[in-house]
């Protein structure tokens, strides 16, 4: 495991964190809400539109998609079986699912590259969404009530080119997809039953849970997609059948629950010492430029990642079509700063894929950087922001061709 360590935090500054929150709606983003917790003192904020076209505020206390994060819960289960000694984390996955992932892959990828995402294993979203590359809108609109089996997108997902060499660390949903399968064999229960049971309600959290419809329980914001300019304007897909997300990045929940949540794990009440060591045990998650050194490492559905302020924290990001998720905490669990935003990919390109100036992801890493105790003047040069590395990625510019260029 590599040790990371963090200066101390600045004091919970509410007045700081209200101007931050709302240059992040400034530059550009629809709305935001957010929770910070600082020991016992916390500060919960709103800042900009739930749904643009009627103007209705953000509320603090809105429910969200979380996407990726999902994947911290679906790991967490995983290790408490491993704790029973029902899995094995170097254990190939073919001794548990023979049937879908047979042969030589079979025998070669371990349960514990499936959950850092060393498995080289391909990703299944795009072959999920046949057309998104051409029509993304048309696409996205023709699946928002299609219900996807999870052993499909396996099979869409092994069939997909690698992600990477066995071994080197390359982001891929499927591999989060067999996790839920294997949680399912292991405990003959269904995998949303058993995260429900023995992650969430162990938590107490009360605003976190697998959807059952494609429709939100509770008081939520629209959730606006734009493609990269590629839909425009930018169109709500706050309802959404999620199954073709699943264990990998289905869940709804609040900022508040998630400070919750990682507090609880990175203080060790959710899962055993030796768990939570296995948990912060990492991989580079990229290669970085020659003479730089990496800013996140990824462990079991965990990673830490360096600010521009230079601290170290812990946590995950999730992005889904339209709703992006950020939680972050310090290694100790004293500290966490959450936000969820109703934009996603905003960004904008040339025609020649460079990228145009980014004041939004500038302004939601500064805010982060602030959340997290970093001094009010840390974060202004978007040199050290546009540095942070994001794990979530459903579709990249790349894989467009680079055809978003601003409008």
């Amino acid at each position: 495991m590599v040790q990371v360590a963090t200066a101390p935090a600045a004091p919970l500054d509410r007045a700081a964190l209200r101007t931050a929150l709302d240059a992040f709606h400034e530059a550009g983003m629809y709305g935001a809400h957010s929770t910070v917790r600082d020991g016992s003192a916390r500060w919960r904020g709103a800042t900009g539109f739930a749904d643009i076209d009627t103007r209705q505020p953000m509320r603090a206390d809105m429910e969200h998609r979380i996407g990726s994060i999902t994947k911290t819960f679906t790991a967490v289960a995983v290790l408490q079986q491993s704790a029973r000694g029902r899995i094995d984390l170097d254990a190939p996955i073919g001794r548990y699912l023979p049937e879908l992932v047979p042969g030589e892959r079979g025998r070669q990828v371990t349960v514990r590259m499936l959950l850092n995402h060393t498995s080289g294993i391909g990703d299944y979203v795009l072959p999920a969404f046949p057309g998104i590359l051409e029509d993304p809108g048309k696409a996205l609109d023709a699946n928002r009530f299609r219900h996807i089996e999870p052993e499909e997108l396996v099979r869409l997902g092994l069939a997909a080119p690698a992600a990477a060499p066995l071994g080197k660390h390359a982001y891929s949903n499927t591999n989060y997809i067999l996790a839920g399968l294997l949680l399912e064999k292991v405990t003959g229960q269904d995998a949303e039953a058993y995260i429900t049971r023995n992650v969430i309600r162990r938590a107490g959290l009360k605003h976190t849970y697998f959807p059952a419809s494609a429709k939100l329980s509770g008081p939520h914001p629209k959730m606006y997609e734009s493609f990269f300019g590629l839909i425009e304007p930018a169109r709500d897909y706050s309802e959404y059948d999620m199954s073709w997300a699943w264990t990998v990045g289905a869940m709804v929940s609040t900022p508040s629950d998630l400070a919750t949540f990682y507090r609880l794990l990175l203080s060790g009440k959710l899962l055993g010492a030796a768990e939570l060591r296995e948990m912060k045990t990492t991989v580079p998650a990229y290669d970085p430029p020659a003479g730089e050194e990496v800013r996140m490492r990824y462990g079991l559905g965990l990673y830490t990642l360096r600010l521009p302020s230079g601290g170290w924290y812990w946590g995950h990001d999730g992005g889904v079509f339209g709703a992006g998720t950020w939680a972050l905490s310090t290694e100790d669990g004293r500290r966490q700063a959450t936000i969820a935003y109703n934009l996603m990919k905003y960004q904008r390109y040339e025609e020649d894929g460079t990228p145009k100036p980014d004041p939004v992801t500038n302004a939601l890493v500064a805010y982060m950087d602030r959340a997290l105790g970093a001094p009010a003047r840390v974060g202004k040069a978007p040199q050290d922001l546009k540095a942070v590395p994001f794990a979530h990625a459903t579709v990249t510019p790349r894989q467009l061709g680079f055809r978003a260029a601003a409008r």
